[in-house]
């Protein structure tokens, strides 16, 4: 699989680090344990469209948001992920 970073140009996806899903979002510090547990562990395996966070390691060590189909690893795009309250480039922007 290769992966257009969008600062490093197309790369194979060896030089990322998977993260899990973009469309999770962590609790403030005010939440409960139970928040943090469902945060953190329980994971859903979707077969088809999903957003994924992935770290850029062997490159710009950029955060980005892939958004792909898990069945037959097609990339229908990829953006750079942004901290919630920073505007971004495409809708729903993921954040590390």
């Amino acid at each position: 699989m290769r992966i257009s970073c969008p600062h490093c140009g197309e790369r194979d996806h060896g030089e990322f680090a998977y993260y899990g899903d973009a469309t999770k979002r962590r609790p403030d510090g005010a939440s409960d344990v139970e928040t943090f547990f469902e945060y953190v562990y329980p994971r859903d395996n979707p077969a088809g469209s999903h957003r994924e966070l992935w770290y850029h390691v062997g490159g710009c060590r950029a955060w980005i948001v892939v958004n792909r189909d898990t069945r037959t690893h097609e990339i229908f795009s990829v953006e750079v992920a942004r901290k919630r309250g920073e505007p971004s480039q495409g809708a729903g922007a993921g954040a590390p």
